[in-house]
């Protein structure tokens, strides 16, 4: 369906993660990968979805160089917990801390969509409740030495063993959760 729509279109993906490219391919779009190195650092007065959307847009900045038929899509995702932001961790001690700050509460994850072409740039944004059971120091430790925690907000994926087993409840997009809302981002593309 978007396939047709794009087919004139370049569509560039500016995101290195295998689930934000493997939902690009599920909506059945045509795209290629341009990564650019940028420092993750946004302003300290913003909070939830202001800072996703800072950093999805710091992320398209990156291309000054569009050309006129090129559309790039970025995006950023956070857990927010106790108006905290919790990113990535940067080692299994931080994600292990991390997943006892998520057991047995609600969380909202938030994710940031941005899309730029040589002429506008539009965000779009999803956030989505989650509700962990309460996990045992054993469950989390098990998740953080056999699973890739350290790449994910929030040190978890939905999509994985701690998901199965962890996740008690969740309000919205599930592919949020994941790192984008497709849905959004779906409707968003067919009035493009």
């Amino acid at each position: 369906m978007l396939r047709k729509k794009f087919e004139n279109t370049k569509i560039i993906l500016a995101s290195g993660s295998p689930r934000r490219q493997q939902f690009l391919k599920d909506l059945d779009l045509d795209f290629e990968i341009r990564l650019k190195e940028i420092e993750e650092v946004y302003p300290p007065h913003l909070q939830s979805y202001e800072i996703t959307n800072y950093l999805a847009q710091l992320k398209a900045d990156a291309f000054n160089d569009l050309e006129k038929n090129e559309l790039l899509i970025t995006s950023d995702t956070l857990v927010w917990l106790d108006n905290e932001a919790l990113g990535k961790p940067r080692n299994e001690a931080e994600a292990v801390q991390m997943l006892q700050k998520l057991s047995g509460k609600t969380h909202q994850v938030v994710t940031s969509v941005c899309c730029k072409t040589k002429e506008k740039s539009d965000i779009i944004y999803d956030i989505t409740q989650v509700t962990f059971s309460d996990l045992s120091l054993e469950a989390i430790e098990y998740y953080v030495h056999h699973y890739q925690p350290l790449d994910k907000a929030g040190s978890y994926g939905i999509q994985d063993w701690i998901g199965l087993i962890g996740i008690s409840k969740i309000e919205g997009s599930y592919t949020n959760v994941v790192g984008l809302p497709t849905e959004k981002l779906f409707q968003y593309l067919l009035k493009f």
